[in-house]
């Protein structure tokens, strides 16, 4: 409207008989110049309002970040927490567009002390909201060792609602059976349960126990495999690690865990399986995949230490991994978080796919903030 005043004939807005009003603007213009004065007042308005933020990305690209071994995501409430190895130290990356990552600030929120059991190699943190409360998981190697009969799980608390913020308190050493390293928890049938990677004689096995509270087991513990496949044997060892669980849709109970020497191309993903309304302590409940379920493909290798997510939503699976960009980059901070959502076979089963290769455009988990 502002434009067709601007543009109309001067003599449209002056009077067209002399001797009337001469001098003066027409009884129309009056009711113009009002119009061009809004108009005007509200775009100089709208040039001093600020910049609208820039709109949150909706696609992501492999990897999150240049370097991030043993990546975890927990996401509540449309917020993400992600947390990976650092070894001396561990931080936490909050977002709420994990598009975004690389530009989320880190909160360093704990550091070992310098002697005792749980002093150096802090490994692969795992962050839990267990009854309102923030429990973290992680390995730790005891000072003046570093072999593995010295490394055990320990745990961290704290109530504070954000778990970057608060303080986080000390609950010791996980009360293990065995040395070991990549605990994690889970529920079902309303008990918790806690899962590690022990080590049993010359090679490590998958290990569960039922918790007495965040940071104690009760009862017995059982094995439930050990690195008996040869593509479980990869790179030297016989290694079997990183368990998670992860719920299915018609019931069954899916222990994903990686295998092989974390310095091999090979590492990869095996599967546990137990029917519906299994017992998790049953050793004999579960069975083992024939082969991987999710390996180095697209130029992406060594994939592993994986953890898994629900979008905002609840509508979309996830899962994380670390990877590396190249063959023969072993076990170095060069591993790389990924991440991709994934789908469920006919039967029930999870399908994770193939590694999607760097530089693939994907959608950013659904309901997130965009």
């Amino acid at each position: 409207m502002l434009d067709r005043y601007l543009t109309a004939p001067y003599t449209q807005l002056t009077p067209r008989k002399p001797g009337k009003l001469r001098g003066t603007r027409s009884f129309r213009a009056l009711l113009v110049a009002p119009l061009l004065s809004a108009a005007l007042l509200a775009g100089a308005a709208a040039y001093a309002t600020p910049a609208r933020q820039e709109q949150a990305p909706a696609q992501f690209t492999n990897p999150l970040l240049p370097s991030g071994p043993d990546p975890w995501i927990t996401q509540v409430d449309g917020v993400y927490y992600y947390m990976h190895t650092l070894g001396k130290e561990i931080a936490l990356w909050r977002t709420d567009n994990i598009a975004n990552l690389a530009k989320a600030q880190k909160t360093v929120i704990w550091k070992p002390p310098a002697t005792g059991p749980n002093a150096h190699s802090i490994w692969a943190p795992e962050l839990h909201r267990l009854d309102g409360t923030w429990y973290l998981y992680y390995s730790a190697t005891a000072s003046g060792h570093k072999d593995d009969a010295n490394r055990a799980v320990f745990v961290l608390e704290n109530t504070d609602p954000d778990p970057t913020k608060g303080t986080w308190v000390d609950r010791g050493r996980i009360n293990t059976a065995y040395p070991g390293i990549d605990g994690s928890v889970f529920e079902h049938g309303g008990k918790r349960y806690f899962v590690y990677s022990p080590y049993v004689g010359p090679v490590s096995g998958l290990a569960i126990a039922e918790m007495e509270n965040p940071w104690s087991l009760k009862g017995p513990e059982n094995i439930l495999t050990t690195a008996d496949q040869p593509w479980e044997k990869q790179g030297g060892r016989a290694i079997v690690e990183g368990p998670e669980f992860l719920a299915g849709p018609k019931g069954d109970l899916f222990i994903v865990y990686s295998a092989s020497a974390c310095w091999s191309d090979d590492y990869a993903l095996g599967l546990l399986h137990a029917p519906a309304g299994s017992d998790p302590m049953d050793a004999a409940a579960w069975t083992k995949s024939d082969g991987s379920v999710f390996h180095r493909a697209n130029g992406v290798y060594a994939t592993g230490h994986n953890g898994f997510f629900k979008s905002p939503d609840g509508k979309e699976d996830w899962i994380i991994y670390h990877a590396n960009p190249g063959p023969g980059m072993k076990c170095t901070a060069k591993r790389a978080p990924h991440m991709q959502r994934f789908g469920w076979t006919a039967d029930g089963r999870p399908d994770f796919g193939e590694p999607a290769a760097a530089g693939t455009q994907l959608a950013v988990p659904s309901g997130s903030n965009r």
